[in-house]
C-alpha cells in the first residue's frame, strides 16, 4: 500500500507540471492586456510600459515561465496585481468559507442520499422509489442559483429564520456558523442528493439480484443486515467515487452559490481575478484546484482497497 501511495504520488508530479504550463500558457496567450486594467484607461505608453516591466511581462515567455517555476517551488505562488498582497495570503482568507461549504454540503448529502437510495432500491416500483426518482430529476434539473433565490426568498425573506447573505466562521461559534451557511449549504445539496441517490440506487439494484443476497435472505437474516452488510458495503465502490467526485467538484465549482449568498470564498476570488486578470491569483487557484483533485482521487483509490478486499494493486 505504501508502495502504490508513493508511486502515485511520483505520478501526480507530471500531471501538476502540464496543468502548470496549460495554465501559464492560457493566460499568457489570451487576448487582453493586466497593465492596461490596473492603469486605467488614461494611462500613457510609458506607463504602461513601466507597468509590464514591474510584471515582468516584457520577458520572452520561457523566462516568465521558468521564473514563476521557480518561485513556486520555492513557495513564493507570487503577489496580487489588484489587491498588491501575497497570493497565499489572500487564498488562505478565501479557504474556510469555501472549504465550510464544501464539508457541511457533502456531509448533509451522504445523510441524506445513501438512506434513500437504498430504500428506493429496496421499494423498487413503489412510491418511495418514485419519489426519489422525482427528487433526482428535480435536483439535475433546477439550476443552483434558482434554488438559492428561491432559499432565500422563503426561508430568508418570508420566514426570516436564516440571514440572506454572509459568512461566520466557526472560530465565532458553531451557532452562528451554522445559522450562516445553513442556507448555502442546502442549495448545494439538492443537487448532489440527486446524485449520490441515484448512483446508491442502481448500484443497490445490480447487488440486489446476486446469488449471495438471495442466500443471506435463505439463510433468514434480518432485511437491515442483508441491506447494510452485505449489499451496501458491496456496492460502496462506485458510491465513495462519486462522493469524491462531488467534493472535489464543490470546492472547484462554488462560484455561483457563493456569489447568491455573497460568501468571501475561493470562488468569488477567482471571479474578481478572472475579470481583472490578475495571472498570479488565477495560476494559484487552479493550480490549487488541481492538486485537491489529484489528492482526492488518492484517497479514493486508497478507499477502494479498504471497501473491497478483492482489490489489489502492483
Amino acid at each position: 500500500m505504501v508502495f502504490y501511495i508513493l508511486k502515485r504520488v511520483l505520478a501526480a508530479i507530471p500531471v501538476m507540471g502540464f496543468v502548470a504550463l496549460f495554465v501559464f500558457l492560457l493566460l499568457r496567450l489570451t487576448p487582453g492586456d493586466p497593465a492596461a486594467i490596473i492603469a486605467g484607461d488614461t494611462a500613457t505608453p510609458e506607463q504602461l510600459d513601466a507597468i509590464r516591466t514591474s510584471l515582468g511581462l516584457n520577458e520572452p515567455l520561457l523566462v516568465q515561465f521558468v521564473t514563476w517555476i521557480g518561485d513556486l517551488l520555492r513557495g513564493d505562488f507570487g503577489t496580487s496585481v489588484l489587491s498588491g498582497k501575497p497570493v497565499l495570503d489572500l487564498i488562505a482568507d478565501r479557504m474556510e468559507p469555501t472549504i465550510s461549504l464544501a464539508l457541511t454540503t457533502i456531509i448533509l448529502s451522504v445523510v441524506i442520499a445513501v438512506p434513500l437510495g437504498v430504500i428506493a432500491a429496496w421499494k423498487q416500483g413503489t412510491l418511495i422509489d418514485r419519489f426519489v426518482m422525482l427528487l433526482s430529476v428535480l435536483g439535475f434539473s433546477i439550476p443552483v442559483f434558482v434554488i438559492g433565490y428561491l432559499m432565500i426568498s422563503l426561508f430568508a425573506m418570508q420566514l426570516g429564520w436564516f440571514p440572506v447573505q454572509g459568512f461566520k466562521s466557526i472560530g465565532d461559534g458553531l451557532g452562528p456558523f451554522l445559522h450562516r451557511i445553513a442556507l448555502p449549504t442546502f442549495t448545494l445539496t439538492l443537487l448532489y442528493i440527486a446524485l449520490i441517490a441515484r448512483i446508491t440506487r442502481t448500484s443497490m439494484l445490480e447487488i440486489l439480484g446476486d446469488d449471495y443476497v438471495r442466500t443471506a435472505r435463505a439463510k433468514g437474516l434480518p432485511e437491515h443486515k442483508v441491506l447494510m452488510r452485505h449489499a451496501l458495503r458491496n456496492c460502496s465502490v462506485p458510491i465513495i467515487t462519486v462522493i469524491g467526485i462531488g467534493f472535489a467538484l464543490i470546492i472547484s465549482g462554488v462560484v455561483v452559490t457563493e456569489s447568491v449568498f455573497n460568501l468571501p470564498g475561493l470562488g468569488r476570488l477567482t471571479v474578481d481575478a478572472v475579470l481583472s486578470r490578475d495571472y498570479p491569483v488565477i495560476q494559484a487557484v487552479i493550480l490549487l484546484a488541481s492538486l485537491i483533485y489529484v489528492v482526492i482521487n488518492l484517497l479514493i483509490d486508497i478507499a477502494y482497497v479498504l471497501l473491497d478486499p478483492r482489490i489489489r494493486y502492483a
